[in-house]
């Protein structure tokens, strides 16, 4: 007989099934009529709870049927499917791209800040750093929020590889950006390039602290010396 691991790994996630979490996290992420988080739905797990899950069955379940879980209406189950997948991708060898392509055709089920951030350096930031640039750009210029933040997240595989020059184009084309949560990308990924090489995010200061919005400039100064953070952030003024 067949085993149907999909139908298994649904099972085991109902499991653990909480109400009063589900609706703390509806709230969290903001699915109200207007949030950023509009229409998602939740059960209520934590993310060990999924880790578990994921790590039980990333082996034997197929990319079809993993695809199938990343377009789920279940904010939880996207959420491990995504972990899957980077699993399948971390071990892929000639499979990568095709992993991708499945990333790539159901960015709009990877629509909320945890889902991304889970994911984008770790399949597309990988990816793109040793292939083309064509999908990095058309995300970072698509106008869409999620694949925006994708885009910058992304850039967190590069960072560690010591290169930031798209971190720091990015930062710049969203200094005008009108939504909080790529203002807090933007400055997490600056703060990063900081931690590894200080003058390169001390010379983007220089040049455009005066004009990036608040929250992305708090962002980025967090692990500068406190001489430094009341200098940006008073000249911000």
């Amino acid at each position: 007989m067949k085993i149907n691991f999909k139908e298994n790994l649904l099972k085991d996630l109902k499991k653990y099934k909480n109400e009063i979490f589900a609706n703390r996290y509806a709230k969290y992420f903001q699915t109200h009529k207007g949030g950023y988080g509009e229409g998602d739905f939740f059960w209520g797990l934590k993310v060990p709870q999924q880790r578990i899950t994921a790590r039980k069955y990333w082996k034997d379940i197929n990319l079809k049927d993993v695809e199938k879980l990343l377009q789920h209406r279940i904010h939880e189950v996207r959420l491990t499917a995504l972990m899957i997948l980077i699993e399948k991708y971390k071990k892929a060898d000639d499979a990568k791209s095709v992993i991708v392509k499945i990333y790539l055709r159901n960015s709009e089920c990877i629509n909320n800040w945890d889902l991304v951030d889970l994911s984008a350096p770790y399949i597309p930031g990988h990816y793109w750093h040793d292939n083309s640039l064509k999908d990095f750009w058309e995300y970072a210029e698509s106008g869409s929020l999620w694949k925006e933040r994708i885009a910058m997240i992304s850039t967190l595989y590069f960072i560690r590889q010591g290169r930031f020059v798209e971190t720091l184009a990015l930062s710049k084309l969203f200094l005008a950006h009108n939504h909080d949560l790529i203002h807090k990308a933007s400055g997490w990924m600056l703060r990063e390039v900081g931690k590894r090489d200080t003058r390169t995010l001390i010379s983007f200061l220089d040049k455009y602290s005066n004009v990036m919005p608040r929250t992305m400039l708090r962002y980025s100064i967090e692990k500068l010396s406190q001489e430094k953070r009341e200098y940006y952030m008073e000249k911000d003024i």
